[in-house]
């Protein structure tokens, strides 16, 4: 099943970061949740590319140039192939949609083989962003990358403001169209070394560094 994250579910992450910043403290999810959103996988969003609106694909197909193709996924999900004409590629794997084109294309020439290739991947540039927001110096939205971690996403907000309540910081991850609420101890991983919840960070995932209370 993909994990790919919709406009919903970010939405979902937002709204969750800003119930728990308006409140007098985020409260933390139950330790079981916490432990098996730690082990998602961090090094992408999705188990199979999906394709999407604004993607582009390279349609090659084998031993007809004349039908191969670079073209956008359109906002309706569907591109347009020689021959074929309108295909969905919205919501289908490349592997999927080659399929589709193969099958339609054999009513027009032998055996057709076909390669997608994906050129543009921009369906996935908001959703597999990672966000900090609060009292850091300038809160941020940055593509993900594999290996990133808290203290990266941290550092490239300029760090913590004087007023920031370090320990009591939370890492806001979706996992099974629920927000998991992971703490972070900020304090701890930049003044003291102990990096323990210096967590590797997931696609779509949301730091939130609160202020003191005064």
């Amino acid at each position: 099943m993909s994990r790919k994250y919709s406009l919903a579910g970010i939405s979902l992450l937002l709204a969750a970061v800003a119930l728990a910043t308006g409140c007098a403290g985020p409260s933390a999810s139950s330790h079981d949740k916490i432990q098996r959103a730690l082990r998602l996988d961090t090094s992408t969003g999705v188990d199979e590319y999906v394709l999407g609106p604004t993607d582009v694909v390279q349609v090659s197909v084998w031993r007809n140039e004349d039908l191969s193709i670079s073209v956008p996924v359109r906002p309706d999900g569907m591109i347009s192939v020689p021959l074929v004409g309108d295909v969905r590629a919205s919501g289908r794997t490349p592997a999927n949609l080659a399929e589709v084109i193969e099958r339609d294309l054999a009513q027009y020439i032998r055996e057709p083989q076909v390669s997608i290739v994906v050129t543009s991947m921009g369906s996935h540039e908001f959703s597999d962003r990672v966000r900090v927001t609060g009292a850091v110096q300038k809160p941020v939205s940055v593509p993900h990358r594999a290996g990133m971690t808290v203290l990266d996403v941290v550092l490239g907000a300029g760090g913590a403001t004087p007023f920031a309540a370090l320990n009591k910081s939370m890492l806001y991850r979706k996992m099974n169209g629920e927000v998991v609420a992971i703490p972070i101890r900020l304090e701890d991983i930049l003044n003291d070394g102990d990096v323990k919840t210096n967590y590797a960070i997931r696609p779509g995932d949301i730091i939130s560094v609160p202020e003191r209370s005064f």
